[in-house]
């Protein structure tokens, strides 16, 4: 399929679908996939909604989710069990979103396709998966209720086996799609009369029923890897590399005391303490063209936000002088928020929109005196590699001081640390920096468009990433 570039032609091939089975998109969870302590206290409704997730269903087990259902969830507020779905998604239930699965997904959206999550799971189990992953038709078991209430039966028939294929059928009829042009994925054998539903089936991930059916039907085979979670080593590791982000800070400033320059100090801070924080996690950054990193300066530069980390990858592949904008929660972490304060970090509240304005109006004279700005427009980490809203404070600050916009396209950082994770995993981080964006002539009151612009680039750039113009030009670390 044809990926989508910036200022690519893209087919649009409207009347098509690409339905998605929750086995082909997420990996089985397993017991720790919660942490929150508001499911602990309501263990039963906690253990019926996560025990779906563990593995591809067979006929006897999903009877026995069905009877669980009916008896766990009647006469619970509707309200209650989808904000506990909710709750067990955000408390690590994204962790096992596959990332290629994203891709698959959102190259599909990007032609013009209708994707489609279809399950036997509940609208309260998958439907943060599929928000996340930007699935607006979710096909699955919806369960009947009354003035808000579960009544502990459920609406119609389960999509289960011929259930599934059948509602997908029924759904493409209402919508004018054709399945015989259109795309199905799934891992399980049991989807078989799914897959025979649409002209391009696909597998991944297969249990061996489908695998052999696949092969001799000549199905393509998709192979995603299940995400390890971290181990001891890991969290070794990790102590390891705040050590020495912790000590090549302090050398980096003991080095260039003598100037009594503090920019010149915190620029030195940067370079050492995250050259050897990366060095000591195993962790290595790959940058698609690095000149681009140096000039035009000033700048604000705009980098897309899914791990921790990426506060060590950012002012790694900046090189110095730059400064950022950070949440005012940070100023309590005992290891990045004296750092970050030394190097210049404007901290705001963001429960405070008054105040984080007040806040971000000096930094545009920052950035007129010569000091470029790290931001990550969408103010908070993203559960997939698809970058969340785009906040339109740093592109006003670059109106008002007079300076580009030059997007900083991270890849793989969540591969590195997953979103609420402070355990790092050794591996790459590739970084894309893309060309400067003018902004001279841009209307302030009328933002929306050429934010949702900018913010397309970015995922126009994970889907397609581009090659060094000049293998000389790539640099690691």
């Amino acid at each position: 399929m044809q990926s989508h570039r910036s200022g690519a032609r893209v087919n649009q091939e409207t009347g098509i679908a690409a339905v998605f089975d929750f086995g082909a998109l997420v990996a089985p969870a397993g017991r720790a996939s919660t942490a929150s302590g508001l499911l602990r206290r309501r263990g039963s409704l906690e253990t019926v909604l996560r025990d779906g997730l563990r593995g591809a269903p067979t006929d006897g087990s999903h009877r026995r989710f069905l009877q669980r259902v009916s008896r766990t969830l009647a006469g619970r507020p509707a309200a209650e069990v989808a904000a506990a779905g909710e709750h067990l998604f955000r408390g690590g239930g994204y962790g096992h979103l596959y990332p290629e699965a994203w891709q698959l997904v959102r190259t599909h959206a990007t032609q013009g396709h209708t994707v489609i999550l279809t399950t036997s799971l509940t609208r309260a189990q998958v439907a943060p998966y599929a928000a996340a992953l930007g699935i607006e038709t979710v096909l699955c078991t919806e369960l009947a209720e009354e003035d808000g209430i579960l009544t502990g039966y459920v609406a119609g028939k389960t999509p289960w086996r011929t259930g599934k294929s059948e509602a997908v059928r029924a759904h493409a009829e209402r919508g004018g799609l054709d399945l015989s042009r259109s795309y199905a994925y799934s891992a399980s054998a049991t989807d078989l009369p799914l897959l025979a539903e649409v002209g391009h089936p696909g597998v991944v991930n297969p249990d061996p029923t489908l695998s052999a059916h696949a092969a001799e039907q000549q199905w393509p085979v998709l192979r995603f890897a299940p995400r390890r979670a971290p181990t001891a080593a890991d969290a070794a590791r990790t102590v390891l590399g705040l050590f020495g982000l912790l000590a090549g800070s302090l050398f980096g400033v003991l080095r260039t005391a003598h100037t009594r320059d503090r920019r010149r100090m915190a620029d030195a801070l940067m370079v050492h303490g995250t050259r050897w924080a990366l060095t000591l996690l195993g962790v290595r950054v790959r940058i698609s063209d690095a000149t681009k990193a140096l000039s035009p300066r000033p700048a604000v530069f705009l980098f897309n936000h899914q791990s921790q980390f990426d506060v060590i990858v950012v002012p790694h592949v900046l090189v110095g002088g730059v400064t950022g904008i950070g949440k005012k929660e940070l100023t309590r972490n005992p290891i990045f928020g004296p750092l970050l304060r030394f190097v210049g970090v404007t901290f705001i509240d963001r429960s405070d929109t008054a105040r984080a304005k007040a806040a971000l109006e000096p930094v545009a004279a920052t950035l007129r005196g010569g000091l470029s700005l790290a931001v990550a427009p969408e103010g908070t980490r993203s559960y997939t590699p698809e970058p969340g809203p785009f906040k339109k404070g740093a592109f006003h600050i670059a109106i008002q001081a007079g300076v580009p916009i030059i997007p900083v396209v991270i890849r793989n950082a969540g591969e590195i640390a997953r979103r609420n994770s402070m355990i790092a995993r050794p591996g790459t981080v590739d970084v894309a920096i893309l060309d400067p964006i003018d902004v001279g002539d841009w209307d302030p009151n009328d933002l929306d468009a050429r934010v949702a612009a900018v913010r397309e680039l970015f995922v126009a750039t994970l889907l397609d990433w581009p090659k060094p113009r000049d293998p000389a030009a790539a640099s690691t670390a």
